[in-house]
């Protein structure tokens, strides 16, 4: 990307309906950071339980019940929340336009020509992720049944935590992004049949000197 980006607001029903999703995905964002945030924990809960095994605490932390070795099941705690960390905050930075992308020759399209691309890889993204919608719902829907103990066909190995809540996130995580997705197809048609400038409800991204003068703009009002 050659900078950050802005999004556009205004009255208009497509702007509303652009803010009215944001704040889901920033509760996903969120959630998406929390999971990374709690993964700082376990990694440090269980090399802490591994050392103090070792020394002589360890035997007044077995009689409290309290770390007597490494965290059992890490590395399934791990695998449960990788989904979190990895997808749930993906439609927010699709949101910011704040993906990597090429912008090699995108970037140096106007108008009609520009909405014309964007729309057009707005679309073909659409189509790969309703594909991996439906497939997400499929794989998690397979592992799913309540007749089983933990409502779940699969677990995992160490400690048998049941797979389907990661799975579900998934599908969650890709249906809020169709949902920005479709918003921001029709906000770039919208601007194409226009002939918009600066249209509301997508990235607008910007340029070395923009980004600088926003930064300063924004230090400026934190000052005062």
């Amino acid at each position: 990307m050659a900078g950050a980006s802005t999004v556009l607001q205004d009255s208009s029903l497509l702007s509303r309906l652009d803010r009215a999703l944001l704040p889901v995905e920033r509760f996903t964002a969120l959630i998406s950071g929390l999971a990374a945030f709690s993964l700082m924990f376990l990694a440090a809960y269980s090399v802490a339980g591994r050392q103090l095994d070792k020394t002589f605490v360890a035997p007044f932390l077995d009689s409290i019940g309290l770390m007597d070795g490494p965290l059992l099941g890490y590395v399934d705690y791990i695998e449960a929340l990788m989904p979190l960390i990895a997808i749930m905050g993906v439609s927010y930075v699709q949101r910011e336009g704040a993906h990597i992308r090429m912008d090699i020759l995108i970037g140096q399209l106007k108008g009609r020509v520009l909405w014309f691309f964007e729309l057009l890889s707005i679309l073909l993204i659409l189509g790969l992720m309703l594909a991996l919608l439906w497939g997400a719902w499929s794989h998690f829907d397979r592992s799913f049944d309540c007749a089983r103990p933990l409502c779940s066909r699969d677990s995992s190995i160490d400690i048998g935590l049941p797979i389907w809540p990661s799975k579900l996130v998934v599908p969650i995580a890709f249906a809020v992004l169709c949902l920005r997705l479709v918003l921001q197809a029709v906000a770039y048609a919208r601007a194409l049949w226009l002939g918009l400038e600066s249209p509301v409800a997508v990235p607008l991204i910007q340029s070395v000197t923009e980004q600088a003068q926003a930064e300063a703009e924004q230090l400026e009002g934190a000052g005062k």
